[in-house]
């Protein structure tokens, strides 16, 4: 019985078989029922991925200011960090997929290897670095002597093992590129069991276990994210009925590598583009005070969150473009992509709504300072403004991605966000005498037009003729 024949499986049946894996072909398989099995995995994963800081948060927020500052301050090393690794996701995942969708595992398996040699060799520098300058670096950031005295073995042990966190995020692409979104949602289940179990114990020092303090959180992560990186080895070498890496495909392969890195060095410039407009804009939400600093804060963590379960939908259309286009039915891929934004707009419209109506009880959760949840509140209100938008946009853009245009993407960004976002901001900010408010009203609009950009470019169509 082909995929096309028979009865739909219900609702239920499909969550299952997502979080369980799938052996469907998603070339071939209904769109609808393709995006779903692929969404449902990869939005948990992205769920998941956010876990790890808050952990370490919560229980090294036991130990005192300082100890948070130290979380803190790495963080937003780290950030950098996951945009590198997001960069080369992408380009993983794209050329993964082409390969799977014109049915060449051997092909695929041997971009993995390249995938996997690439994250060891963009790692040994950035440890070497972590681990001579972590003190230095701390200190660069404003962190205080306590943290440069003390703090510095947190972010020694989180940069110099930093391969195990690039090597979780691309092999979880290699995943993603072939359609097993499955495996890649269960590595950062298994990691993140570990770390809950291990952060309180480390950190605190319960039963048997050293009281590390805030080192124990860094331990805690590390030891995590490596036992999920072995899972994933193991699920590589092991082999899925979509990809399995043999002894012929470990090999170092030049032309592939620059391939990958062509696709992978814009898509990196993109998520470092985007990561760095926020840091410029809370300096220009700073001018207005802490109690605006605080209440942007508030409202953009609960914005992020929001935003998560789009980005899983938005790998899903990325998927299937690559697998599609490699199939050569670049139609279908386009009809993913429409339908995958149309259910993310769905999705981020009634959770904008819902923001909008519901933005003073859900902002009184986490704070009692009127100054601070005044600001909060126009922040989630104005900026849930443009999801509707910024929904269609997420989803296109990573189509691109996936379809192996990542320069389209990264020039958008650019656009958008420093030609559009950041001057807007400043401007209504400032000079027009809006404070906080006019920073949130440049967000949305600079969404509203990066998803009307994206609506053109996508189109236009040139991205199906893109050879990766």
């Amino acid at each position: 019985m082909s995929a096309h024949e028979g009865p739909a499986p219900s609702l239920w049946a499909s969550l299952k078989e997502a979080l369980h894996g799938t052996e469907q072909d998603f070339t071939e398989v209904p769109v609808g029922r393709a995006i779903l099995l692929l969404a449902v995995p990869m939005v948990l994963e992205m769920l998941m991925e956010s876990v790890f800081a808050i952990v370490d948060v919560f229980f090294v927020s036991r130990l005192g200011a300082e100890a948070i500052a130290t979380v803190g301050l790495t963080e937003s090393i780290l950030a950098l960090l996951y945009a590198l690794g997001m960069g080369l996701s992408i380009g993983a995942t794209a050329m993964i997929a082409r390969r799977t969708g014109e049915k060449d595992p051997d092909a695929a398996a041997r971009v993995a290897v390249q995938t996997i040699i690439l994250g060891v060799l963009v790692s040994l520098p950035i440890a070497v670095a972590g681990v001579v300058f972590a003190q230095p670096l701390l200190s660069l950031l404003g962190g205080s002597p306590w943290v440069v005295e003390h703090g510095f073995r947190y972010t020694q042990i989180l940069l110099g093992g930093n391969v195990i966190i690039l090597l979780l995020f691309l092999i979880n692409a290699i995943f993603r590129g072939v359609g097993d979104a499955a495996v890649s949602m269960r590595v950062l289940g298994l990691a993140n069991a570990l770390n809950i179990l291990l952060c309180p114990c480390l950190v605190l020092g319960l039963g048997p276990f050293p009281e590390l303090g805030v080192v124990g959180a860094a331990t805690a992560t590390t030891i995590g994210r490596g036992a999920g990186v072995c899972y994933q080895f193991y699920r590589l070498f092991r082999g899925t009925h979509r990809v399995v890496i043999r002894r012929e495909h470990l090999r170092f392969e030049p032309a592939t590598m620059l391939a990958m890195l062509r696709l992978s060095g814009s898509a990196t410039f993109q998520t470092l583009l985007g990561t760095a407009s926020w840091t410029v804009l809370v300096r220009i939400v700073a001018s207005a005070g802490s109690a605006a600093v605080a209440g942007y804060t508030i409202g953009m963590r609960i914005i992020v969150f929001a935003l998560l379960p789009s980005w899983g939908m938005s790998n899903a259309a990325a998927t299937l473009v690559g697998q599609n286009l490699g199939a050569r039915q670049p139609e279908r891929a386009e009809q993913a992509v429409w339908r995958a934004g149309f259910y993310n707009m769905v999705f981020l419209g009634l959770v904008g709504l819902g923001f909008i109506l519901f933005a003073e009880p859900l902002i009184a959760t986490f704070t009692r300072e009127p100054p601070v949840a005044a600001v909060a509140v126009r922040c989630l209100r104005v900026v849930s403004a443009g999801f509707l938008f910024y929904a269609y946009g997420m989803v296109l853009t990573q189509a691109l991605n996936g379809a192996g245009d990542t320069t389209t993407p990264m020039l958008l960004n650019l656009l958008c966000f420093w030609g559009i976002e950041l001057p807007l901001a400043w401007l209504l900010s400032r000079p027009l005498g809006m404070g906080p408010t006019g920073a949130f009203a440049a967000i949305a609009a600079a969404f509203s037009v990066f998803a009307l950009l994206g609506v053109w470019v996508f189109r236009r169509g040139r991205w199906k003729q893109h050879r990766v």
